[in-house]
């Protein structure tokens, strides 16, 4: 999602849950929010961080979701850290709750974007990373940096 793009326009992006999981598996699903919240979300004013998913009675919900109250909103702003409803197909919900069960992996949303007018989640079906996984990321990453920079360096 590049801000560029007339159509997708990046809410918030939840880098941590990179360095914590192994994404196995995206799905992008809707999220049910009120008047306040959008034009919160418009401004940017979303921390997805410290979040996480949850299945309930076979509806999926997104926990620890800030979204700041808007400004010119008063009595009609809600809770910003309230459990909202996540909206995706029973067959994928039914998916990601076998998985949840059986496997140990967890729900994490990933990104917050503007989908054309609508808002929508990517949320990631994900396995934690050991210590020494997080480790082996972090020293491949150094060693793609450091030969991109000796390319650099080479090409001047």
């Amino acid at each position: 999602m590049n801000n560029n793009n007339k159509n997708n326009f990046l809410i918030a992006q939840n880098k941590k849950a990179y360095h914590d999981y192994f994404v196995e598996e995206t799905f992008e699903a809707g999220i049910e929010l009120l008047g306040t919240e959008v034009k919160s979300a418009r401004q940017s004013a979303v921390n997805i961080k410290d979040s996480w998913c949850n299945i309930k009675n076979q509806e999926i919900f997104i926990l620890g979701l800030h979204i700041s109250p808007y400004e010119k909103g008063n009595i009609f702003n809600k809770d910003p850290l309230r459990v909202r409803k996540l909206l995706l197909h029973k067959k994928e919900i039914i998916k990601l709750f076998e998985k949840t069960k059986k496997q140990g992996f967890t729900i994490v949303p990933l990104k917050i974007y503007f989908n054309k007018s609508k808002v929508k989640v990517l949320i990631g079906l994900c396995k934690g990373k050991k210590l020494h996984d997080k480790r082996e990321a972090i020293a491949q990453k150094d060693a793609e940096r450091k030969i991109d920079r000796a390319l650099k360096n080479k090409n001047y």
